[in-house]
């Protein structure tokens, strides 16, 4: 695609002597972080079903992964074509269903092949763990999601949304002993057990934790907002609004949402 090689060439150039001196000073380490905001720029434009948005911020990654392929080739690494090889040969590889002679029942099969193939590639068939491998810098919330995943293709979970449920319940109870024991170690350890009770609950609801967590950040922030407008129209200063007071602009907000 022409497209393509222009995007290339530009972050070449960016890199090149006479160039941009901030691009040409980047390394892998000094950009990681922003591969990380713009993934999370584009979900949020897919959240809003915002699709010029989205366009704008799927560029956005894409810089990422040219710019990082043109400092990986700078250093004698990689290139940006070793890169699409070896996508298009990892999907090949694991869909052999469709690009081979193997047949599946369903999704759920695809599934399962998936992750069978995925343990036979070069360097993972040494990890000791099937929870080896995923990323530690993922959100806490993604992370505790992506082992309970893991561990359910092998048969470790609930048989059915009830029971982790039950366990949230469960674990919602022993916080309110701990709280009641002041013990803050106990607080913090059952607040993460309750928090990954919930992570399962959202696997087996299928939603996305990060995503249902990010909705109901937006919805407070609009909601407290109102309260906001209200007392500055009004000529109130918050701290001078009672509990009552704003809880009622609140419900109000709550029922136009």
């Amino acid at each position: 695609m022409q497209e393509f090689d222009r995007l290339v060439e530009i972050i070449e150039r960016l890199r090149a002597p006479g160039g941009c001196p901030w691009d040409a000073e980047q390394t892998h380490q000094s950009i990681s972080s922003c591969m990380v905001e713009e993934a999370f720029e584009a979900v949020e434009a897919i959240q809003d079903n915002d699709m010029e948005h989205l366009k704008e911020e799927l560029g956005d990654v894409l810089i990422q992964v040219v710019f990082h392929s043109a400092i990986a080739a700078e250093n004698g690494n990689f290139k940006i074509e070793d890169v699409i090889n070896g996508i298009c040969d990892k999907l090949v590889y694991r869909h052999p269903h469709v690009f081979g002679e193997v047949e599946v029942a369903d999704s759920a099969e695809v599934k399962k092949n998936w992750e069978m193939l995925k343990q036979q590639e070069k360097g993972k068939e040494e990890r000791e763990s099937l929870l080896d491998g995923i990323p530690e810098v993922l959100p806490a919330l993604l992370y505790a999601r992506k082992m309970q995943t893991k561990a359910a293709r092998v048969g470790f979970d609930w048989d059915d949304v009830r029971g982790a449920i039950a366990k949230m319940a469960e674990e919602t109870d022993e916080l309110l002993k701990e709280i009641e024991n002041g013990n803050h170690d106990a607080i913090e350890d059952e607040i993460g057990d309750l928090l990954f009770s919930i992570v399962n609950v959202t696997r087996f609801c299928k939603v996305d934790p990060e995503a249902a967590l990010r909705r109901t950040n937006r919805k407070f922030g609009r909601r407290f907002r109102r309260i906001e407008a209200e007392a500055a129209s009004s000529g109130v200063s918050l701290a001078d609004m009672s509990l009552a007071e704003m809880d009622a602009i609140w419900d109000q907000a709550k029922n136009n949402d």
